[in-house]
């Protein structure tokens, strides 16, 4: 099932509990115990009740050092990415930029489409450059990253660093 990623047809939004039921079937997908990035979970979040469900999304849109978005197509969850704020404690080891799309929807385009999405809004807060990291052997992410004007600044261990410059 592949999306159209012509203008309108896809989107970054904010977290919302309107979209609870398609967050929760994006979820599934990405089966259980993986980690979506993205998505600004933690372990101690509970999304499987109503009203902790409700209690994550309140915590992502009330974080002030951090914008979270969901990908989102008609009423279908595609991934999520978030941009840290250069104040952010993990932006320095984890990169401005992350981003997780749901494993059905990858190689068609999404996640350089978000990080092209994200880079206007990281224009929009007067970012000049953003970094993101991945995994060395992780060639999709890499190649995501290169297409956006990425330029490799260093890898240590199993992980790649990309600067990135803000359009």
């Amino acid at each position: 099932m592949g999306v159209d990623l012509r203008a309108g047809a896809v989107e970054l939004v904010e977290p919302s509990n309107d979209l609870r039921d398609a967050w929760l079937d994006c979820r599934t997908e990405w089966g259980p115990g993986f980690h979506e990035d993205g998505f600004g979970l933690t372990v101690d979040d509970d999304v499987e009740t109503a009203q902790g469900f409700s209690d994550w999304v309140e915590r992502l849109r009330g974080d002030t050092e951090c914008k979270y978005r969901w990908i989102v197509a008609g009423e279908r969850v595609l991934g999520g990415v978030a941009l840290r704020h250069d104040s952010h404690e993990l932006a320095d080891r984890l990169g401005h930029i992350g981003y997780g799309v749901r494993p059905s929807e990858r190689g068609r385009g999404v996640a350089s489409w978000a990080v092209r999405e994200v880079l206007t809004l990281a224009a929009g807060m007067g970012m000049t450059r953003v970094t993101a990291v991945c995994e060395v052997s992780n060639a999709a992410s890499i190649a995501t990253l290169k297409r956006a004007g990425g330029e490799r600044v260093d890898c240590i261990g199993s992980v790649v660093r990309f600067r990135i410059p803000v359009p």
